[in-house]
């Protein structure tokens, strides 16, 4: 009776194991690939962003290169239109990478001058090496100055243009 009693554990046992081991999949199912976030959050990876507001004032001043500092939020259609045009514009990019000091952020600072007319997203703002904000360099809206739309990449570039001139001109 040992002996039987015995032998069916060994049986059970060895049945309960089976089921505790995964099976193993032929063909795997394919998952998005998703990269891993960076600084840039899909605005240009290719650029160099700064991490934070205080590191982005600091490498402006450093470098005598004016900020540009784009406000969004992740979940923002509007940012997220403005973000598309902006990584795709083969000038916008080349302009960002060579001549200025980048940061975006999808939080507020506690920085009052960089929301003079409001807490609304996207918006941009340019910083002078100098650690001036630049108030003067507005979008096309008047209840927005610093709202840009994705028909409005020629406006920006002029306005990534005129920072770059007052930069030299006023310096």
């Amino acid at each position: 009776m040992a002996k039987g009693l015995c032998s069916l554990f060994l049986v059970v046992v060895a049945v309960s194991s089976s089921f505790g081991k995964p099976e193993k999949q032929t063909a795997t199912p394919q998952k998005e690939k998703k990269f891993p976030q960076t600084l840039s959050r899909g605005w240009g990876d290719e650029l160099t962003w700064t991490q934070t507001y205080e590191e982005a004032l600091f490498r402006a001043k450093s470098s005598n290169k004016p900020l540009m500092i784009i406000h969004h939020l992740e979940d923002c259609p509007h940012s997220q239109a403005l973000k598309k045009v902006f990584a795709n514009n083969k000038e916008v990019q080349k302009m960002a990478n060579e001549d200025f000091i980048l940061l975006n952020l999808v939080y507020e600072t506690t920085d009052k001058h960089l929301s003079p007319d409001g807490q609304y997203v996207p918006r941009i703002i340019f910083v002078d090496p100098s650690l001036t904000v630049r108030a003067d360099i507005t979008g096309r809206y008047a209840n927005r100055l610093y709202a840009y739309e994705p028909s409005d990449i020629n406006l920006l570039i002029s306005n990534m243009q005129k920072a770059k001139k007052l930069l030299k001109t006023e310096l």
